[in-house]
């Protein structure tokens, strides 16, 4: 679980003459620790260093469980009687040892790209009845996009269940997004109805075990930069690399509606066309019927982001009922049908 050898490496350049000992310590459901034993001519020093179990209990990814150690040395030592955390070690590629405790703030620094986000077609969709051949041709990019880096599968329960868990639990998700929901948006136990059919669903869900596959994680326009007709650029990959392919459909798919309802009132024009061509386009490049049977969740999430006003606040108070409509009409079909659409957000 851990590297011992990098360990004793790191700690011999602080402590040059002293000879260093690591042994296991008694392991828990979470972790395991090892005592280190640092001796030098003056005195015996004895410290302990946890490590996560890297499967299971939200653990799955290195960036979970520096997550769990930064929050420990952050808190541990401000609560009376409790034993202090000293720093937190990250295991570098090189298998060097680094710290990277003692942050006020972290920073994500990335390379600058160059394009036009979909939302600026999506906004000029409201002036089209149909789609040119500018829009078939993105359309078609992204769903070819899609069917590639879904093609690539994983095998792991663990990962499978906690994605479906996370597109209901997760701070930036359905329930993290109602949380910072105006009061006057909602009531509490429309929230709730919602949050409960989603859970009903994740039973339905974990079967399905085999779905599990590469994704983006946060598949919608503002993060799809075209550079052209048919080449885009991603940004912001967002919650793991592994989960359904219905987080990236409706991701992007839910922006056909919610522009339609915005501008129309309806699902209707070239947002229906599009809508229904991205469908077509993916599940003939892909075969995945089953897509229909899951898509319900991933579509209650979406679709409470796209209604919060807090991100939306143009969005009319009609356009915003119609898609909390779709949003528990979905959830309460066994399927998901794209001829009925316009009937999801009907009264």
């Amino acid at each position: 679980m851990i590297n011992e050898e990098a360990i004793k490496s790191c700690l011999k350049n602080k402590f040059k003459d002293a000879d260093i000992f690591i042994s296991k310590l008694d392991a828990g459901v979470h972790g395991a620790g090892f005592l280190i034993e640092i001796k030098t001519k003056e005195e015996v020093k004895s410290y302990v260093i946890k490590g996560l179990f890297p499967e299971g209990l939200g653990h799955d990814y290195p960036s979970d469980r520096a997550q769990v150690f930064l929050l420990d040395l952050e808190i541990y030592n401000d609560l009376p009687k409790h034993a202090k955390a000293i720093d937190v070690l990250a295991e570098m590629e090189d298998g060097s040892i680094k710290s990277i405790g003692g942050g006020k703030e972290y920073y994500l620094l990335m390379e600058k790209v160059e394009g036009r986000d979909y939302f600026n077609d999506l906004r000029e969709f409201s002036k089209k009845e149909k789609l040119d051949s500018k829009d078939i041709s993105k359309i078609k990019a992204m769903t070819s996009y899609l069917a590639e880096i879904h093609s690539v599968k994983k095998e792991s329960r663990a990962l499978y269940w906690r994605k479906i868990r996370d597109i209901i639990g997760h701070g930036e998700c359905l329930m993290g997004v109602f949380d910072i929901y105006p009061d006057s948006t909602l009531s509490y136990e429309e929230m709730a109805e919602i949050e409960k059919m989603c859970v009903d669903w994740r039973a339905k869900l974990k079967p399905k075990t085999h779905r599990l596959c590469q994704i983006h994680g946060d598949f919608h326009p503002g993060n799809i930069w075209f550079k052209d007709d048919s080449d885009f650029v991603l940004l912001d990959r967002s919650r793991g690399p592994y989960g359904d392919a219905a987080d990236d459909v409706t991701a992007l798919c839910i922006n056909y509606i919610f522009f339609s309802l915005m501008y129309h009132g309806e699902i209707k024009g070239a947002y229906l066309e599009g809508l229904n061509l991205f469908f077509e386009e993916y599940i003939k490049q892909t075969k995945d019927n089953e897509l229909f049977e899951v898509l319900a969740p991933f579509f209650a999430f979406r679709g409470v982001v796209v209604a919060n006003p807090v991100f939306y606040p143009e969005l009319s108070d009609d356009a915003r009922n119609k898609i909390f409509r779709f949003v528990k009409s979905v959830l309460s079909s066994e399927r998901f049908d794209t001829s009925k659409v316009n009937c999801y957000i009907a009264n």
